[in-house]
């Protein structure tokens, strides 16, 4: 999925406005990826669910709080558990839990890019209960401990901003 991370004013970022683009970006997707392949499956109804867990997520970011569940997500977006899981299981590829640490871990990794906050910090700023889950996450979806990831950020800027004469 291409637009995890929409580029927002953090002022804004809960407007309607945002909500629309969001939406209509992901109906296109949908379309391409989904409906055309596969139209007695795709149902109208996983659309919308669709569409709603991904203005959860970007617009709305509740993959902050550590306490987010199926239950409370289903909640949110009004549908029941079973729709909600199907729709994460067959147009995401994968569970709710490794759907927000996708999410996490790119939070973290923003946040350490930005070296306000040393990777002990990140933890508690991206919606994980504790360190070592924290660390396992970031090492799985990057294959680097955050150190060694910023790290590599670091030198990669470095030589970003040497100028050749």
């Amino acid at each position: 999925m291409d637009y995890l991370f929409l580029h927002r004013d953090k002022r804004t970022f809960t407007s309607e406005r945002q909500k629309n683009l969001l939406f209509k970006a992901a109906h296109i997707y949908w379309e391409q990826k989904f409906a055309g392949r596969e139209p007695e499956k795709a149902r109208k109804v996983d659309c919308e669910i669709y569409k709603y867990v991904l203005y959860y997520l970007e617009v709305r970011q509740v993959f902050l709080d550590p306490e987010i569940s199926l239950k409370k997500l289903s909640g949110m977006i009004e549908t029941n558990q079973t729709y909600l899981s199907n729709v994460i299981n067959r147009y995401f590829g994968c569970h709710l839990k490794d759907l927000l640490n996708k999410y996490r871990v790119e939070y973290a990794k923003e946040l350490l890019r930005s070296d306000k906050y040393s990777p002990e910090e990140i933890p508690q700023y991206c919606g994980f209960l504790s360190r070592s889950t924290f660390y396992a996450a970031f090492k799985k979806m990057t294959g680097l401990s955050p150190k060694r990831y910023m790290k590599y950020e670091m030198r990669a800027q470095h030589s970003e901003s040497i100028n050749y004469v």
